[in-house]
């Protein structure tokens, strides 16, 4: 039987073939989320290097949030990431959700950085 870690492991590497299958060469919206933080980069995989962050553990966002764990965070992280990325010349991106489902603080970091102006 394998282990939960072997288990996320496969689902994000599955995920991450079939991005790679469709990107065409745009970066890749990375999101992690742990039980008290939610992390988000936006990757050039053809140059391996990060354009831009943004995470419930930045200062300009600890202090405004009463919790790095929930969907109002998610969403100030996604609207941080998009503004980044947006100073960085990044509009069009792969949403990559490595191995969590599309669903509450994934789905609201999705949604707001949107909102904030990137394609996916």
């Amino acid at each position: 039987m394998a282990s939960r870690k072997d288990t996320l492991v496969r689902r994000a590497t599955r995920v991450r073939r079939q991005l790679k299958a469709v990107a065409n060469g745009r970066p890749r919206l990375s999101v992690h989320r742990s039980s008290k933080n939610i992390y988000a980069q936006v990757i050039d995989d053809v140059a391996g290097r990060t354009l831009a962050s943004a995470s419930t553990l930045d200062t300009g966002l600890r202090g405004d949030l009463k919790t790095g764990a929930d969907t109002a965070a998610a969403a100030a992280v996604g609207k941080l990431l998009a503004e980044r990325a947006s100073q960085a010349g990044v509009k069009d991106v792969v949403f990559d959700r490595g191995a969590f489902i599309y669903h509450g603080r994934i789905k609201a970091l999705a949604d707001a950085a949107r909102e904030g102006g990137l394609n996916f």
